[in-house]
């Protein structure tokens, strides 16, 4: 699922309840079983194997609280953790409507287990008390019921789409994994035709991409191949066309960020201060602003800066305006495919200057007209 085992995604749910210890249930080790070790060791979290009942019980004591979670079940950790925030033993179930056919197990007559638990480590003694062969998540979840620990019935709206999903097999996995990333990237922000567009051909390559492990590395490697030719156009005088590759840059950025997203969401991964599809698109903005300088005639006595002005103005503008616009009209202005096609059509047809301070117009008047984003 998104280049990660499922049991990655689970690791990402155990770090957001701040779990501290990672028990896998398992016949024994693996290459996919060490480098789930790896991610979580990477993490700080303690990891271990347990092949049966009594080791795991060996490995939990009475004081200890336990996270259960069944295997191949995949689900967002923005939607469980509030669910676990009263820190009591609690059994998360669902109506079994549709949960049976989903895979999940019954519980009683209107009820399926939903897969999640906490208990108290207590109950993990008993477990030694059962056959050795007996399915461990199933038996704790009828030691818990019988325990008295409370029941909470997982909310409808947290259920819905490609999350609270068991995974069973690559079939379901890639039926899943396709869902999954279309809920990633619809955010409000790809509204714009650079935007939309970026979203198309993640929808359409992204799941290939993520397979293979190195989506987001291998577009902005792309981005830079075409920031790159851009700037060799651009010395060779061909500054239209190399205004097009830099809104190419532009959507394999945002593509690339797009795909990132996706990538620290499936890792358990903290968006870092500075991602790096930002410091492209810092990049590609450089790029935009230096071209439109190259197809701005200096006029003979003009001083430097006020040749440089309008490009720069521009630049600046385009970069601080939409941050502090709300909206869909914030996408439009932050859509630099859309700026550098402009612009590419402005220096065939030999109007850079004109275009671009009426694009820096436009965006001034937009910051003083258009709502503002409110800030707490």
């Amino acid at each position: 699922m998104a280049g990660v085992s499922v049991a990655h995604h689970q690791l990402g749910l155990a770090l957001a309840l701040d779990c501290q210890r990672v028990i896998c249930m398992a016949r024994g080790t693996s290459p996919e079983l060490l480098a789930l070790q790896h991610a979580a060791e990477d993490a700080g979290l303690q990891f271990y194997i347990a092949t049966n009942a009594r080791q795991l019980s060996g490995l939990i004591t009475a004081s200890d609280e336990v996270l259960v979670v069944t295997e191949g079940l995949f689900v967002d950790p923005g939607s469980v953790t509030h669910l676990f925030e009263s820190r009591g033993p609690v059994v998360l179930v669902m109506p079994v409507e549709n949960a049976l056919a989903a895979g999940f197990e019954r519980i009683d007559l209107n009820r399926a287990a939903a897969g999640i638990m906490r208990v108290p480590g207590e109950l993990m003694e008993r477990l030694q008390e059962l056959p050795p062969d007996c399915d461990i998540i199933s038996a704790l979840t009828r030691i818990a019921l019988q325990s008295g620990i409370a029941m909470r019935e997982v909310p409808s709206g947290v259920r819905i789409g490609a999350n609270w999903r068991l995974v069973r097999n690559e079939g379901e996995a890639v039926a899943v994994e396709a869902e999954w990333l279309a809920e990633q990237v619809s955010d409000g922000r790809q509204l714009s035709p650079g935007g939309s567009v970026a979203r198309l051909g993640v929808l359409t390559f992204g799941t290939s991409l993520l397979q293979a492990g190195n989506a987001s590395n291998m577009l902005s490697l792309g981005a830079l191949g075409a920031v790159g030719l851009s700037a060799v156009l651009g010395w060779f005088g061909l500054v239209w066309i190399a205004l097009i590759f830099a809104a190419i840059a532009a959507l394999l950025v945002e593509s690339s960020r797009l795909l990132r997203q996706a990538e620290r969401r499936a890792r358990g991964q903290m968006t870092p201060i500075i991602p790096r599809a930002d410091a492209l698109g810092w990049l590609v903005d450089i790029e935009i602003g230096l071209l439109s300088l190259v197809a701005i005639p200096r006029v003979a006595g003009e001083s430097l800066i006020s040749w440089a002005f309008p490009p720069i103005m521009l630049v600046l503008l385009v970069a601080l305006i939409p941050n502090n616009l709300t909206g869909s009209t914030a996408s439009w202005f932050r859509d630099r495919a859309l700026l550098g096609v402009i612009l590419a059509l402005s220096a065939l047809f030999g109007h850079v200057l004109v275009v671009v301070e009426l694009i820096s117009i436009g965006l001034v008047l937009a910051g003083l007209i258009l709502p503002l984003r409110r800030k707490d």
